[in-house]
């Protein structure tokens, strides 16, 4: 490295250890997110996008009140987006342009969660003139994420929701996602109509296996769709009931493993093949709406790449209390959540399946339901969020406790637990779990609460809504404010600063080179470099406990050490089996000692849906370390002191004179960083305090509050307000109750059927407001009887056509992707249309 590049990367990374200021094991504040997250995800560096379900809140977009929102890393403020169908908990996953979809949900509803009043024939709910969504269950919603400067409402970056052109061929909520190798996306399971859990009482008459008399859809289908029709899978017939939100995890073979109720298997998706793995000891479900906390640990070197699965939590509730689609046969928030954790390897290194078995492991410090593991970049994985008692979900009513004596409103769970705990898979048993140095929050995270590792090793935790509509007068209400959580290396007074980090990785081929300044470690270098990790982690995608996608992985490094105490390491590709780590978008940390530095963007993979390329595995140069050479983070040794080490970093009769022409230039980049820092500051502040005024002048929104108080009901949520209770703060911020629509969006791609405030138009839409969705030119099949709608002859779209893809007429192409091929092909025409300022 050039002693001009170097200058430059002891700049950078003094002005990044300025500003790490965060405590760790702290919370703070993470602003508002305007809808409930009930999903989320990071579409790019910055901006999180939240995803509710069709309800009232105040915010509003195109004349009806808003589900979904952008939430900007750097200000904490959210920004309506526009979403037509209902999303109530559908899936989601990435795709391997960066793009984001997700999938599913539950029909058209209005007021109070009751159905809509424009109907499918056999009741369910197809429109509402209310709060505008569409039937959901059969919507693929695409996401091309864009940059905090743009305007989120515009066709470039809002959501594309267009039931009548992109489908999935069977009604799905709560159904699973998970890529494969080459960025497809599978998608399992899930119920038609929804209810508690997905089955009727074995003693109810006329009730099929698998069907579930018409509201149970044991089938998958893929993203793009393939020419075969939705098959059954029979594992989630004989998992019926506790199979909604299947937890799915793509295997190095190619394999899925797939957990529900008690049952585990590897499945071949391509030939619907099953391979039957021990049951969950203890009797313990983790599937929704029992919702254990679920995820692979890291994959790294030391383990070969083999996946290993932790299973923390949920409930070992009794196979009769759990009910059927009407509630539980229990009240369920007395009946204790479970701590118990085990670990499951599927395919071990030895290839054999008498060696699958799964294995306990710590019990979590506290039970939960509804708790959440996510990877952090260090290699250790934070539970936050959840209950001590009960399950997911909500009831107005159970069959022992009438509504108006429910303890706890809806909420089918009580005990909120606060604190988070955090798991080092490399510690000894015994000693795997902590919360020590951990704060507790103040804002219970029960059914519907979220959390997303964000770029700079944060974690954004938000939602919270037991309830069937927003309700604010209830011990859960429904939650707008968004926290951070600072996990514990925040606390390190030096942060890595690498330098060079690429922003595409592929399966194997040439390695390259991240550079760490001096300033990036204290002590001595060979250490340092010894304890450095190149990490990638993908969030995923988090709904109910879950985060679809998510992974870790340690990518092989060597290193050279430097006399001027910089550190190049000498990074290999990804292992060349895509299968391994999907392709599609990740954060890049460098870790140093168990302090990660900020994230790099990167695409993993071709970045199409395809076979993706594969080389040969990246060969690396051996390390090379050089002894009495220290790092000068924190103020001290070679940089800030001057030290001989610190000195040597040109060729004879060079050496002093060049370290004294740089000082001067480094202390100004770190003056100077201090200086912009501060101004952007007081700028911030200044702006956020116009609004916060602004806000408070303005009048609270009504218009669609469920169970809301009025402005006198005292200081509380925020949309109306409600006192403080059992000791937790619910107080929100004081613009809260105002929310304006950044702007009029254009007519929906309907054939004239929105108009610009997004109404709907019967006289103009282009199908009937009784028909069922449809392709243009595809047929007019319309919905015939309810064994039509709901049974082995669901209605599907493309009934009576030749099989077809779903990534159809997106973005008003006017034509059908019916392959992989035209999705690139359409993919790559969007990528040209934005560098040329028009669609992507």
């Amino acid at each position: 490295m050039s002693p001009r590049l170097r200058v430059v990367a002891l700049c950078l990374g003094a002005f990044i250890n300025s500003v790490l200021a965060a405590t760790g094991g702290s919370f703070a504040d993470g602003g508002h997110t305007v809808v409930s997250a009930l999903l989320m995800f990071l579409g790019i560096e910055d901006g999180v996008y939240i995803v509710d379900k069709a309800e009232g809140n105040a915010a509003r977009v195109k004349g009806h009140p808003a589900w979904g929102s952008r939430w900007d890393i750097a200000t904490h403020e959210a920004t309506v987006m526009d979403i037509k169908s209902n999303s109530f908990c559908s899936s989601g996953m990435h795709l391997p342009n960066g793009s984001f979809v997700t999938f599913g949900g539950n029909d058209g509803i209005t007021v109070g969660g009751k159905v809509g009043n424009q109907q499918n024939p056999d009741g369910t709910g197809f429109w509402d003139s209310i709060y505008q969504d569409f039937d959901g269950r059969k919507a693929i919603r695409i996401l091309n994420p864009c940059g905090s400067h743009e305007n989120h409402l515009s066709a470039k970056c809002d959501w594309y929701d267009e039931p009548t052109t992109l489908a999935m061929k069977r009604n799905r909520w709560y159904a699973a996602a998970e890529p494969l190798g080459d960025g497809t996306v599978v998608i399992l399971g899930g119920f038609v109509s929804g209810g508690y859990i997905n089955r009727w009482k074995p003693d109810r008459p006329n009730v099929d296996a698998v069907t579930q008399a018409g509201l149970a859809e044991n089938s998958y289908e893929y993203y793009p769709a393939k020419a075969k029709d939705a098959e059954v899978v029979n594992f989630l017939v004989k998992t019926s009931g506790l199979n909604s939100y299947a937890h799915t995890f793509l295997m190095p073979s190619g394999r899925m493993l797939v957990q529900a109720n008690h049952s585990t298997m590897l499945w071949d998706h391509n030939l619907n093949q099953e391979f039957p793995l021990p049951d969950m000891p203890k009797g313990v479900i983790r599937v929704y709406p029992a919702s254990g906390g679920v995820a692979m640990l890291p994959l790294t070197p030391e383990n070969n790449y083999t996946p290993t699965l932790l299973f923390c939590g949920g409930s070992d509730m009794p196979d009769d209390n759990w009910g059927d689609y009407g509630g539980p046969n229990v009240d369920t928030w007395n009946f204790p959540a479970s701590d118990d954790c085990q670990r499951l390897t599927p395919e071990p290194a030895d290839q054999s399946a008498a060696a699958v078995a799964y294995e306990q492991d710590d019990d979590m410090p506290d039970p939960r339901t509804m708790g959440q593991l996510l990877n952090l970049p260090d290699g250790t994985l934070l539970m936050v969020n959840g209950g001590r008692n009960g399950t997911a979900g909500y009831a107005d009513k159970t069959n022992d406790t009438p509504g108006p004596q429910m303890p706890f409103g809806p909420s089918l769970a009580s005990g909120p637990v606060l604190t988070p705990a955090i798991y080092n898979p490399a510690a000894p048993r015994g000693s795997r779990w902590s919360s020590k140095g951990l704060a507790a929050s103040t804002i219970p995270r029960m059914y519907h609460s979220s959390a997303i590792l964000l770029p700079d090793a944060s974690v954004l935790i938000a939602g919270s809504n037991p309830n069937a509509d927003v309700n604010l007068d209830v011990l859960f209400p429904t939650e707008y404010r968004a926290e951070i959580f600072y996990p514990p290396y925040f606390s390190a007074t030096v942060r890595p600063a690498p330098v060079g980090a690429p922003t595409a990785l592929g399966y194997g081929g040439p390695a390259f080179d991240v550079t760490l300044p001096a300033t990036s470690y204290t002590g001595a270098a060979n250490a340092a470099a010894d304890k450095t990790a190149v990490v990638l982690v993908r969030g995923g995608v988090t709904t109910h406990g879950m985060n679809m996608g998510q992974r870790h992985m340690q990518l092989r490094h060597t290193y050279t050490v430097h006399s001027d105490g910089a550190i190049t390491l000498h990074v290999a590709q990804l292992p060349p089996n895509a299968n391994l780590f999907q392709p599609g978008p990740a954060l890049l940390f460098v870790v140093v000692d168990g302090v990660p530095s900020n994230a790099t963007w990167v695409t993993v993979g071709s970045g199409k849906i395809e076979l993706q390329p594969t080389a040969e595995a990246s060969v690396l140069p051996p390390s090379v370390r050089l002894d009495s050479v220290t790092g000068s983070g924190g103020g001290t040794g070679a940089g800030a002191g001057g030290n001989a080490n610190g000195n040597s970093t040109g060729g004879a009769g060079g050496k002093e004179e060049g370290a004294k022409s740089n000082l001067p230039v480094i202390i100004g980049c770190i003056v100077g960083g201090v200086l912009v820092v501060g101004v952007l500051g007081a700028l911030i502040a200044v702006c956020m305090k116009r609004r916060n005024r602004s806000a408070a002048r303005m009048p609270p929104s009504k218009e669609y509050g469920v169970g809301i108080g009025g402005a006198g009901a005292g200081a509380g949520a925020g949309l109306g307000g409600k006192p403080v209770v059992s000791g937790w703060a619910t107080s929100h911020d004081g613009d809260s109750s105002v929310f304006v629509p950044l702007a009029k969006g254009g007519s929906g791609g309907g054939g004239g059927q929105y108009h610009d405030d997004n109404t709907w138009d019967a006289r103009t839409g282009s199908m009937s407001i009784n028909a069922p969705y449809k392709d243009e030119g595809r047929g007019t099949s319309s919905f015939g009887s309810r064994s039509q709608v709901f049974g082995n002859d669901a209605y599907d779209p493309y009934s009576g056509q030749p099989p077809v893809g779903h990534a159809g007429s997106a973005m008003g192409m006017g034509e059908y992707a019916t392959s992989t091929t035209q999705l690139n092909q359409y993919q790559y025409q969007q990528q040209q249309q934005q560098q040329e300022g028009g669609y992507r």
